[in-house]
């Protein structure tokens, strides 16, 4: 244990995020995402939900301010009505960190290939769907 250091943070997860250079991406994945997300480097959180993962990383992880969209989701397939209002509170955890960053939606399989080019991921039990996020690690200025 640490000191100021929150439990949920495991000791893969902190030493990931030390590990990341600036421009490593960072694959949040849902439950139901494919071979989870194949990087080398697979931390997994099964009993956890991307939002509490997220809004504890982003204590630490300074978002990429030097590119346009340093948040990426897989935007909903063409001709699904689901709306994942789960990005709503992405939203807000994003804003509380770093306010003003933008976020950009693409295609799944785009996102798909994009994911396997991560870093590392982080296999989550989140249920909710269209919840994968990909996180772009800045600087600390």
């Amino acid at each position: 244990m640490l000191k100021g250091i929150p439990a949920i943070l495991g000791p893969d997860l902190l030493k990931t995020l030390m590990e990341m250079g600036h421009g490593d991406e960072l694959l949040l994945c849902d439950g139901n995402y494919p071979r989870l997300g194949h990087p080398e480097r697979l931390i997994r959180y099964d009993g956890y939900g991307i939002p509490e993962l997220l809004d504890v990383i982003l204590r630490y992880l300074p978002l990429d301010s030097y590119v346009d969209h340093p948040v990426i989701l897989m935007q909903v397939r063409p001709g699904d009505p689901y709306v994942p209002t789960i990005w709503d509170n992405y939203r807000k955890i994003i804003e509380t960190h770093q306010p003003g960053i933008q976020i950009q939606n693409i295609d799944k399989f785009e996102f798909y290939k994009r994911g396997a080019a991560a870093y590392a991921a982080i296999a989550t039990g989140e249920q909710a769907l269209y919840a994968n996020i990909i996180l772009k690690k800045g600087v600390v200025k």
